[in-house]
């Protein structure tokens, strides 16, 4: 009897050993919803594992996102964003480009990590936000655009809808945002596929932007905004003349005549670099002057026609696509 209990009791000590090793839960990726739905709060099921095919809108805008294949910001919604990434993404992998999670997708498309991770809110990160003038004489006079709210940063980190945020983080006071606050994201940093861009194609009546290699592979996808006034749409060849990083930006009132201010200021100013200057976090010079490929603030409003000209990403498209081009890279304008 004695000899029992001794087996009984190393036996719960294996147990309990095994039991400590094992890493503390984390938010599950969300159930599978229809289409038109965005995704529910998590915490009702065990974490997905990496290996599988996507069982959702949210997992599958994460993983194309994560092969440079960007959808705008996760929603966990099949919008007509996603489903051009989607498409864009079938043709590189030879599938029927249907835009849709059919068998043959979700076959192929298999998630590398799960689609929602931790963060924890820092202290550098409530440092880093600050309010943004309504006006360009009060931007000029910043030293650097930052951005506004903590729930602006983390949605343009993470490449999230604010909405989806808020879902995902029932409770959380975006408004007054603590440091040490853990926050569920989506994990959708990009891991693009070898090879050199060798060309940058912009499709202005799909208003999507590819960077392709030499073979014509998809190397990076994403929606872009393009200019209100058809006549100010370039169409045809264009070369990349500059490549900046987080560039400041000249504010010229010839070119706002339709802002007041301009008019009454009537100079240039300078405004400071950051992800709220008008040219977000990148500038991509073009052979025709005032035109470039750009970041925005404002990445809700990619994939419109409301700029005066150039063409716009959201801020992380941008940072991509600055470390891709090169001065001399052919950028074609389809109609």
């Amino acid at each position: 009897m004695p000899f029992l209990l001794f087996l009984l009791l190393g036996a719960a000590v294996i147990m309990r050993g095994q039991s400590a090793t094992e890493p503390p839960p984390r938010p599950e990726d969300t159930p599978a919803l229809p289409a038109e739905e965005a995704i529910e709060e998590p915490g009702a099921e065990p974490e997905s594992p990496p290996g599988r095919p996507v069982n959702d809108w949210l997992e599958a805008q994460v993983e194309l996102h994560r092969r440079g294949f960007s959808c705008g910001s996760i929603d966990g919604v099949r919008g007509a964003q996603t489903a051009a990434a989607l498409k864009a993404w079938q043709k590189n992998e030879g599938l029927r480009e249907s835009g849709d999670l059919d068998r043959a997708t979700k076959a192929a498309l298999l998630l590398s990590e799960p689609a929602l991770t931790d963060y924890i809110f820092t202290v550098e990160d409530s440092a880093a936000t600050a309010a943004v003038p309504d006006t360009w004489l009060g931007k000029s006079e910043l030293d650097a655009l930052r951005h506004a709210t903590p729930l602006e940063m983390i949605a343009e980190r993470f490449r999230a809808n604010p909405k989806l945020l808020a879902k995902v983080n029932p409770g959380v006071n975006w408004d007054d945002l603590l440091p040490g606050t853990r926050l569920v994201v989506p994990s959708a940093d990009p891991v693009l596929a070898p090879g050199k861009v060798a060309r940058i194609h912009i499709y202005l009546a799909e208003k999507i932007l590819q960077a392709v290699d030499e073979t014509g592979r998809i190397l990076l996808h994403s929606p872009v905004s393009i200019a209100r006034n058809v006549e100010k749409r370039p169409v045809g060849e264009l070369h990349v003349t500059v490549v900046i990083p987080d560039p400041n930006y000249t504010f010229d009132p010839v070119v706002f005549p339709e802002v007041p201010e301009a008019q009454e200021l009537g100079r240039k100013l300078i405004i400071a670099p950051g992800p709220n200057n008008p040219v977000g976090v990148a500038w991509i010079g073009l052979d025709r002057t005032g035109y470039g490929i750009h970041g925005t603030p404002d990445p809700e409003k990619v994939g419109r026609t409301e700029s005066h000209g150039c063409f716009r990403l959201a801020n992380w498209d941008a940072r991509v696509l600055v470390r891709l081009a090169w001065v001399g890279l052919p950028v074609t304008v389809d109609p």
